[in-house]
């Protein structure tokens, strides 16, 4: 149950206490959970740049960009650059045999699963290998880290809000991240300066338009007594917006310094 109150309470926090800076140990503890998260082959293309503010060179905090909600940069005391590294692909053999030595592949004998893994399953991964570099599956393991990061982050008492951003190539390269990697997003980490329902729990699509059991025309059955069980539990929480929504924005905007149009 706290794993789902945990979830529940999770929001995207926008605004962050720029004067309060985070303790590089805190940002330890989201990569460490982000490094065990899974992968496929166990390839961990997942890779992470920490900006601190109070360290960070201002070339360095300058290399940071997101044009929608730069505001969120510009306050945080910390952001976290996640990129992928699709060249980590090029070690997959050696992931594999790690794999094999920790007992977490296949049936047999070592003698003949290794032989299987180097004789079929290496040269097949090998004939492939340029597409499994491409967008995609690495992308989605890469989001599982993130997803460990950001709730190890919660339980620290930190809020985090990711954001995208078109200007990848100027960020890598501000960072001296290797251009042939990719930029995922950017994570502003920082103290909440914001309640952390942050005006409640945000708008969704109804359930059975997003998921579905057996065919795409099915929609998935929601049993109203799961909803019940996950109510009690806190996975779900008083839905935005909250009635002092407004006066807590008024005063953020204040406080925070933000111009208006920043709080789009």
């Amino acid at each position: 149950m706290e794993l789902r109150e945990t979830i529940g309470r999770r929001r995207s926090i926008r605004f962050v206490r720029p004067y309060k800076p985070v303790e590089p140990e805190k940002i330890q503890m989201m990569f460490e959970a982000a490094r065990i998260a899974s992968h496929w082959g166990n390839v961990q293309s997942l890779r992470a740049v920490a900006v601190f503010k109070n360290t960070a060179t201002q070339e360095q905090i300058d290399a940071l960009e997101a044009p929608v909600a730069g505001w969120q940069i510009r306050k945080a005391p910390a952001v976290i650059v996640w990129y992928c590294d699709p060249s980590a692909v090029d070690e997959q053999s050696d992931r594999l045999h790690e794999l094999l030595d920790a007992g977490a592949l296949g049936f047999g004998s070592k003698e003949e699963k290794r032989k299987a893994m180097d004789e079929v399953l290496i040269p097949i991964f090998d004939s492939i290998r340029d597409k499994l570099k491409e967008p995609g599956l690495n992308e989605i393991d890469c989001g599982q880290g993130i997803a460990q990061a950001t709730l190890m982050a919660y339980e620290l008492g930190l809020g985090t809000c990711c954001l995208g951003s078109p200007a990848g190539d100027q960020i890598l390269a501000g960072l001296g991240i290797p251009d042939h990697c990719r930029l995922l997003l950017l994570q502003t980490v920082g103290y909440p300066a914001e309640h952390w329902e942050a005006g409640g729990q945000r708008p969704r699509q109804p359930f059975e338009t997003l998921f579905s059991m057996n065919h795409y025309d099915q929609p998935f059955p929601r049993s109203e007594a799961v909803v019940e069980e996950l109510t009690r539990d806190k996975l779900f929480t008083t839905p935005a917006p909250l009635p002092e929504r407004e006066d807590e924005l008024d005063y953020l905007q204040r406080a925070l310094e933000v111009d208006p149009p920043g709080l789009l």
